[in-house]
């Protein structure tokens, strides 16, 4: 087997792997079929990517574009390898995105691939980043779903007012976040929660907010843990559990990139 792929995330409707292939110019390119919708972001290497919506040369930055069902086939003509990370969604899933897109109309990619594209950037890296930290890929899904579903769409990126009745739903989900920031809290529940879709829940709570919803909960438990610092005499390890972190070590790398400082040297500051 010339590529191997890792789980990195999943969840109802969407999956994230780390795909390395190690194929070169004496491998024969063999056709395979697209499980799920797939949007893949080539980290590194070059292939050529061909697929009923058509033949591309792919490299770092660019993204390939699969329909569920679709066959196609991967080569390494020139050169050996390459490392792709690709996010899968289910019909249902993507549907969800591409109804909430003003000007997206079809669920199926009719193209297969986009390049590199400057408005693709900043969510191209944020995956490039998340792909370390499986627990910001749910909304790095939606948020790469929704942005290639408005580039094929051809349309301008909306600015959003959200309504009153939004308000509501996003100060409910606030309120879920507050009492149980110490769960594992995914955007599909926190969409619940608010009885909104997930892509429509990350972008109200963003413009809402200020950030995304990963990023709050991410603040409230690190305030949480600040308190109980400073409050009390529980150990740093515990506090870390109780606030919802998985590791210390996970615990301490995030509480010093914000506060500034380590916990420890929080407590006594």
């Amino acid at each position: 087997m010339t590529a191997t792929a890792h789980l990195l995330a999943s969840g109802p409707g969407w999956r994230v792997s780390d795909i390395v292939c190690t194929a070169g110019p004496d491998d024969s390119a063999f056709e395979e079929a697209h499980p799920q919708h797939c949007i893949a972001i080539v980290r590194s290497g070059s292939f050529r990517y061909r697929s009923t919506q058509g033949s591309a040369v792919l490299a770092p930055g660019a993204l390939l574009l699969g329909n569920r069902g679709a066959c196609f086939e991967c080569g390494h003509e020139h050169a050996t390898g390459d490392r792709c990370l690709a996010f899968q969604f289910e019909p249902a899933w993507l549907e969800g995105i591409v109804a909430a897109v003003p000007g997206a109309r079809r669920l199926d990619f009719a193209q297969p691939h986009l390049p590199a594209l400057p408005v693709l950037a900043s969510v191209v890296a944020e995956a490039e980043i998340a792909a370390d930290e499986p627990e910001r890929l749910e909304e790095t899904a939606l948020r790469l779903g929704g942005a290639v579903a408005s580039v094929l769409s051809g349309a301008k990126p909306a600015i959003d007012t959200p309504s009153a009745r939004d308000e509501r739903r996003i100060t409910r989900a606030l309120r879920h976040i507050e009492a149980h920031c110490e769960d594992a809290l995914s955007i599909d529940e926190l969409g619940r929660q608010a009885a909104m879709s997930p892509y429509h829940f990350l972008r109200t709570f963003r413009a809402l907010v200020g950030m995304t919803p990963h990023q709050y909960v991410l603040r409230t438990r690190l305030h949480r843990a600040a308190v109980l610092l400073r409050r009390t005499t529980l150990p740093v390890a515990g506090i870390a559990f109780d606030c919802g972190f998985g590791d210390l070590s996970t615990f301490n790398r995030r509480f010093k990139r914000v506060m500034g400082v380590s916990p420890g040297a929080y407590r006594i500051a």
